[in-house]
């Protein structure tokens, strides 16, 4: 089993200090920085836009994954990618032609992914598996941090991790939400690539220990 990359969600990060949080995490091992992009449409909230990925670019070298939480996703890949991202999720159910907007942020330079809720069902992914260099599994209805994973989101990877490995193997597995070590474990075991978590980072003093908890090497 390949260890599994951590990206913490700059949502639960002290926004007074961005700049000092960034380099917290990427001193103590981060991954990829996770930005969660609301509009507060698609979900009930408004957090960032392309200026604060742009400004954190300047600071970290850490990959920027941004995930669209947005009504009008194909307005915003552009503004991101030319921002820095280098990742960039988007739902089904929030853009049109699905299939042209991946093409699209693969075309400008950016990885791009398909995110889907909780309710969405993993066919939703059967005409594009070919064309994702990720999934992002929201483990929470998104718009909110600091919620609790939904336990039947456990057999729903299950079920896609197989449906992944048989269509497309190279496609990596993403969870987001209510990720901490009690459950990290159990997903870690699923096979998931990247565990994308907000609280259980930034709401730890120590970045280092909290991110080597998730992967599963305990620190003293």
């Amino acid at each position: 089993m390949s260890r599994v990359r951590v990206a913490p969600s700059l949502l639960a990060c002290d926004l007074t200090r961005v700049a000092d949080e960034v380099r917290s995490v990427e001193a103590g091992g981060a991954d990829l920085l996770h930005f969660d992009v609301m509009d507060g449409h698609f979900v009930p909230n408004l957090t960032f836009g392309p200026g604060l990925c742009a400004a954190v670019s300047q600071i970290t070298t850490l990959p920027l994954d941004v995930h669209l939480m947005v009504t009008n996703a194909d307005n915003l890949v552009e503004p991101f990618v030319h921002g820095g991202a280098s990742r960039i999720s988007v739902h089904v159910e929030a853009v049109t032609h699905l299939h042209r907007t991946l093409q699209r942020i693969r075309e400008i330079g950016a990885t791009p992914g398909v995110a889907i809720n909780p309710a969405t069902p993993v066919c939703a992914l059967d005409e594009v598996w070919g064309m994702v260099g990720f999934v992002l599994v929201m483990s929470v209805n998104p718009g909110f941090g600091g919620q609790r994973l939904i336990p039947g989101v456990i057999d729903k990877l299950g079920r896609l991790r197989s449906e992944r490995d048989h269509r497309a193997p190279a496609v990596e597995l993403v969870v987001d939400g209510g990720i901490e070590p009690a459950n990290a474990q159990v997903l870690r075991q699923l096979g998931v690539d990247i565990l994308v978590a907000g609280t259980a980072v930034f709401g730890a003093q120590d970045r280092a220990r909290a991110i080597a908890r998730l992967r599963g090497e305990e620190r003293a």
